[in-house]
């Protein structure tokens, strides 16, 4: 058919014509059936040309010989131009070559031998290959040409049942391009189905392996020889350094601490039902990890089918995080409503303090209320930041705080500091920033740095310059503070985690340390982070965290060369 309707042929209407290569399998296919029949047709005339007994004309064979070279040509140097169609300039190079040829050799029979037969070969390509118009047209033609080849032998006096015969032999043709036609579009109409079925197929393929590539949870596909099929960035993560960016397959005996999870697989396999459990996988580059497993089987009715499994991993001690955060949400809760309701006793006890203070006369006993008095500030002050926090007002106008000498400021919060923890040795102090001055809160400054040292003070060894601190001027409107110790790499889940609230390595630790820093430093628009660096201690290089806050200018000052200083040297 043409014009909107489909395109009756093998292959149906397809977006990109003769492209396909299983039309240009079958178009070939043809090409070369006409070439071995056209070398069949000139072996056999030459044969009857060089017997005395078999007298064959010598345009006969010129006639083969021409074909030959036409069916060659086509082969050779033509191309497909689209199944389907009715007509196009590739037909009359084939199909028209066709019924010449055997038109000629029928017309001048060489010792009585019928081509009839070879006219099936035109039906037939243009039945399958063509559309039904194509098919029928081919047909007439030919059964034309039978019917006044019939015509003709009957003026020369042969019998007339030829007539009837090449009658008959038209309408045999007609029915082999009608079932011919039939089948080819039913078979065109099939894999027209199956190739959308495929594409199909082919996208849910794509969007599975996105979906499980995005999952935070480790996926891995394991077969019954062991083999690791298919492994998502999160199971190479948990499964160790070996396996980062490693193709896939390979085998999972490869590592012996991968045992505990060989062995659950092959568990799910024996008992032919899903496992559950709980394994350490000890990697010797990023050390032990708890891991909760699940399997479950993926397999059909089918008994002969592969069998495959599934394993998904999480890392025990995320789920053991969210778990507690969940928990501790709901104390921070708790807490911002208990300080809320605190505030009003906490003030009628300082006002209260405070007209007691003005009727007492002995020193003792205005010095207990200086104390009342100092602790109820204190109280007050971690009320306000626990509100404050619990609030995280992002929408409100950010507090411009004071302009703080950075250089200063550091130097006396880490004298402080080492005078406090006894740390005098290990903190080496670098000064950098010269007259930089940003805009920060010195109290929250205070209190960002002591808790970065308190952390850095945990994971770091008694080495001398173990913990560094040190201040730089970034550019021209920022300045950095970088707090420096030597403690060992962070595992890559306690780093997706680091900042976020009641998130901790330690099981005695709340987590909300590096939050309230962060928060902090978000309030006067200063950036928190974590790298891994390299710096000298004693004249050697060594790795640790750097912790680093990276704040704004409020006058640019000149930055001068580092002065390099140790607390109590």
């Amino acid at each position: 058919m043409t014009g909107n309707h489909p395109v009756e042929s093998w292959f149906g209407l397809r977006e990109s014509g003769a492209e396909g290569s299983a039309f240009q399998r079958l178009w070939f296919g043809f090409m070369t059936a006409r070439v071995m029949i056209s070398i069949a047709l000139v072996t056999m005339l030459g044969v009857m040309y060089s017997l005395p007994t078999q007298p064959v004309s010598g345009a006969l064979v010129l006639t083969g010989m021409a074909y030959v070279a036409a069916t060659l040509f086509v082969r050779l140097a033509g191309k497909p131009s689209g199944p389907g169609r009715s007509f196009d300039s590739g037909w009359p190079a084939t199909i028209g070559v066709d019924l010449v040829a055997f038109s000629v050799l029928q017309a001048f029979q060489a010792a009585g031998v019928s081509y009839i037969p070879l006219f099936a070969l035109p039906v037939l390509l243009a039945s399958v290959m063509g559309s039904r118009i194509l098919a029928l047209a081919t047909s007439a033609g030919v059964t034309l040409l039978l019917l006044v080849d019939a015509w003709l032998a009957s003026l020369q006096g042969e019998p007339t049942p030829r007539m009837l015969q090449s009658g008959l032999t038209g309408f045999g043709f007609f029915a082999v391009a009608l079932l011919g036609n039939q089948l080819a579009s039913r078979l065109a109409r099939e894999e027209d189905r199956a190739s959308r079925n495929q594409r199909k197929a082919r996208l849910q393929v794509e969007v599975n392996a996105l979906v499980i590539e995005s999952l935070s949870d480790g996926v891995l596909v394991v077969d019954d020889q062991d083999t690791v099929r298919a492994a998502n960035p999160a199971a190479q993560r948990l499964l160790g350094a070996q396996t980062l960016g490693r193709p896939t397959p390979f085998a999972l005996g490869d590592q012996p601490h991968w045992q505990p999870l060989l062995g659950l697989t092959r568990q799910t396999f024996d008992n032919d039902a899903a496992q559950t459990a709980e394994v350490e996988i000890a990697d010797p580059m990023q050390g032990v990890r708890r891991l909760h497993l699940r399997t479950r089987l993926a397999t059909t009715q089918d008994v002969n089918a592969e069998r495959l499994c599934v394993v998904f991993m999480e890392d025990l001690r995320e789920m053991e995080a969210r778990l507690r955060t969940e928990k501790l949400a709901a104390m921070g809760r708790m807490s911002a409503a208990v300080a809320h309701e605190i505030r009003n006793p906490l003030a009628a006890i300082v006002q209260a303090n405070a007209l007691l203070e003005e009727d007492l006369d002995k020193p003792g006993h205005r010095q207990l209320t200086q104390m009342v008095h100092q602790n109820a500030q204190r109280l007050t002050q971690i009320v306000d930041e626990i509100l404050n926090l619990s609030r995280v007002q992002r929408n409100l106008p950010r507090p411009q705080g004071q302009l703080l000498a950075l250089d200063q400021a550091v130097r006396d919060v880490c004298a402080d500091w080492a005078r406090q923890t006894g740390c005098n040795q290990q903190l080496q102090l670098s000064l950098g920033a010269a007259n930089a001055q940003v805009r920060f809160d010195a109290g929250h400054l205070r209190r960002v740095l002591v808790n970065l040292l308190d952390n850095a003070l945990r994971h770091a060894s008694p080495k001398a310059g173990a913990i560094q601190v040190f201040t730089q001027a970034h550019g021209g409107d920022q300045a950095g503070l970088h707090i420096w110790s030597d403690g060992a790499p962070l595992e890559q889940s306690v780093q997706n985690h680091l900042f976020e609230p009641f998130f901790s390595s330690e099981s005695r630790s709340s987590g909300l340390g590096l939050y309230i820093c962060r928060e902090l430093c978000e309030q006067h628009g200063a950036e928190i982070g974590h790298a891994r660096t390299r710096r000298l201690i004693a004249s050697l290089p060594a790795d640790g965290n750097d912790f680093f806050v990276v704040m704004g200018l409020g006058e640019p000052g000149a930055a001068q060369p580092t002065l390099f200083e140790t607390i109590g040297a």
